[in-house]
């Protein structure tokens, strides 16, 4: 399969990169610039991908492109295209013409390979405080704009690209042609990375790699473990066991629910009832870290307990995504890592099973759009992200069963609305499919929840005084949780969600909703 390597220097924009890619049936890998991987002959380009840095900092992130240059087609964009300029011939200065935001692209050269069949005047997406004074060696300008003579350039004679701008962002109105110009002509890609050659080849990777061994998978009935227990059941069938662990801190008949909802897939499931285990153990505890390692801790323990119970098992699966990886990655010094995964970075000494991660490589829209071609029921492709932690980090402070109780019936509520709510005809678009519109506002949203506030407030009930909970209603967009925009819920659903909540859950007086987004805020509250 080829692909194509990105080098990340950074930005917090890198992953769009590979995303566009995937789009364009393109399979992309995206590296630490520091840990370049070998370019075999499946590699057929090389991207630089922007930065916070400046090449001209002393301690810049620097990169070895003595096998990459004139060698395999380059495309450095933003960071990527100074430092190109700033190491081979060319001059980087600051304060000359910075730009942040929209600019107009004039193309100059609408002759260049990288810029076939773009427009000549466009808008495009600048975030750069230094600019480019003096091409490198070789380089000829090929877009402009009314600042920066040297927006886009090429060196003459070889195939290396570079571009000031981001034509990974959506506000690049020709940025998804310029990457597949690169992609598909430049470096020849076939385009030719969907859905059913991701199954094939990964079902051929699974049963090479798992032969005749016992793999234990645990599914949480969201769409990452139940497409992975999909795939490999396809490739190693009555030898996977699905473990289900109850935390105790699921939504309303959420084990229940989804156990029956894996009865007909041949999966064999097991149900792991510890909720008592895990409330006893979280009696007391309020800081949102203490909790997840609560949580995190009991979760092994209890895969554990009944993993051993799985004579001959060797693997354990974990449905690991893109994103999972790359947020807890980071890039020390200069991308942080936002926090850790639970299904990241191993698993206990004394459990002795070695990891499998099929989906480890897809976006989560990637996933789906798997899931589907597997002839997954859409109950389970579109269903909405959980976290790890389940209500443990919806429910601020410590936990009991009142407030479980009150935040389970407030959350039902919520998404039961939420999928009743017919939006057709309003524009909006499905979250797990964005070809299609969406029907109701369940679908129209990538994840949505309550979240128990651990304050009380006054209100009035009849001709009585109450003092009681508020509780945040908080609905998202997002393709890949990395970055995500508080959902425009209608006032009209607003209204009689927050009436229905306060009526009929005991212990509510008040309903706000979170008009925040990722970043500065995260999804979850904790």
């Amino acid at each position: 399969m080829n692909k194509i390597i990105i080098l990340d220097f950074g930005s917090q924009v890198t992953q769009l990169i590979g995303r566009r890619l995937r789009e364009l049936n393109v399979y992309c890998e995206i590296y630490p610039y520091n840990k370049m991987p070998d370019l075999d002959g499946s590699v057929k380009g090389v991207i630089l991908s922007g930065s916070p840095c400046s090449v001209r900092d002393a301690n810049a992130p620097q990169v070895d492109l003595s096998m990459v240059k004139g060698k395999f087609p380059l495309l450095g964009i933003c960071y990527g295209a100074q430092y190109l300029a700033h190491h081979f011939g060319g001059k980087v200065e600051g304060s000359l013409a910075r730009e942040y935001g929209r600019a107009m692209l004039d193309v100059t050269r609408p002759d260049s390979p990288l810029l076939e069949g773009v427009k000549v005047h466009s808008q495009v997406w600048m975030s750069h405080g230094d600019t480019i004074s003096r091409l490198p060696e070789g380089g000829v300008a090929i877009a402009e704009t009314a600042d920066v003579p040297y927006a886009a350039y090429q060196i003459v004679g070889e195939p290396t690209f570079a571009v000031q701008f981001h034509p990974e962002v959506f506000h690049t109105e020709e940025g998804s042609k310029i990457l597949a110009n690169f992609a598909l002509g430049i470096c020849g890609c076939e385009g030719d990375w969907t859905p059913d050659s991701f199954i094939e080849t990964t079902v051929a990777a699974l049963r090479e790699q798992l032969g005749d061994d016992k793999v234990i998978l645990g599914l949480s009935g969201g769409v990452d473990s139940t497409v992975a227990g999909v795939l490999l059941n396809k490739a190693i069938g009555h030898n996977l066991t699905c473990i289900f662990v109850n935390n105790g801190l699921l939504r309303k008949n959420e084990y229940e629910d989804v156990l029956a909802s894996y009865q007909d897939m041949g999966l064999n499931v097991i149900g792991a009832d510890a909720s008592r285990a895990f409330l006893d153990a979280l009696a007391g505890v309020t800081e949102p870290e203490a909790k997840r390692k609560v949580i995190g801790r009991l979760f092994v323990e209890t895969f554990d307990q009944y993993a051993r119970k799985i004579e001959g098992a060797r693997w354990l699966a974990q449905g690991t995504i893109y994103p999972d990886v790359i947020e807890s990655a980071g890039i020390p010094g200069i991308a942080s890592k936002i926090k850790s995964h639970h299904n990241v970075g191993g698993l206990p000494k004394e459990m002795n099973l070695q990891i499998v991660e099929p989906l480890r490589m897809l976006f989560k829209d990637e996933v789906r759009r798997v899931g589907r071609a597997l002839g997954i029921k859409e109950e389970l492709v579109g269903r909405h992200p959980f976290p790890g932690p389940s209500l443990g980090v919806r429910i601020l402070g410590d936990i009991t069963e009142e407030k479980l109780r009150i935040l389970r019936e407030a959350d039902d509520i919520f998404i039961r609305g939420l999928r009743a709510y017919d939006c057709t005809g309003m524009g909006f678009r499905s979250a797990s499919d964005p070809r299609v519109e969406a029907t109701n506002l369940y679908d129209a949203i990538w994840q949505a929840g309550v979240v128990l506030l651990p304050i009380r407030s006054v209100g009035v009930m009849g001709d009585e005084r109450t003092y009681e909970h508020p509780v945040a209603l908080r609905a998202v967009v997002s393709t890949d949780a990395m970055t995500a925009d508080w959902f425009p819920l209608p006032y009209d659903f607003l209204g009689e969600i927050s009436n229905e909540i306060i009526n009929r859950v005991r212990g509510v007086n008040r309903v706000v909703y979170d008009v925040s987004s990722k970043p500065p805020a995260t999804i979850e509250w904790e």
